[in-house]
């Protein structure tokens, strides 16, 4: 029990969840308005804003609020945050581009007629536009600063 008690009072890891829930919501209204509701929105990567960006974001701003630009603590978060931010707009996008060629492709076979051993479409969500990291990223910083101002 005081796991969880420190736990929820840790500026730190609550400024990041309060992060990750606040960027998916959002993702989950865009997707809506644009496309219809979808539930693997709420959980799902992929789109916009990049809750990967906004939660290692918010990390990052908790820890060099809460320890200082000097420390430890903001350094890893904020190395881990750059980290996860190329890899969500670079190898992860890559990934969702071949997802969907190869799915193009088994729609094109599918409609000769010919058989195909992978029937299940790929997931073609995984990634980012530099836009989405982008506004994941800000969003981050934004509810990380006021995680520490308001509610820290």
């Amino acid at each position: 029990m005081d796991f969880l008690n420190a736990l929820v009072h840790n500026t730190v890891f609550m400024s990041a969840a309060a992060a990750w829930l606040v960027a998916q919501l959002l993702k989950t209204v865009i997707h809506m308005h644009f496309y219809g509701f979808d539930w693997e929105r709420l959980v799902g990567s992929g789109g916009m804003p990049s809750s990967h960006s906004a939660t290692v974001c918010a990390l990052a701003t908790a820890a060099g609020y809460q320890y200082g630009g000097g420390s430890f603590q903001f350094a890893v978060s904020a190395i881990l945050a750059i980290i996860v931010m190329y890899d969500a707009r670079g190898v992860r996008r890559e990934t969702g581009l071949q997802a969907q060629v190869i799915n193009e492709m088994i729609d094109f076979f599918k409609n000769m007629g010919r058989p195909l051993s992978y029937e299940e479409r790929l997931k073609e969500f995984v990634g980012h536009t530099p836009m989405q990291v982008l506004v994941g990223a800000i969003l981050g910083i934004l509810i990380g600063l006021g995680y520490c101002f308001w509610l820290g």
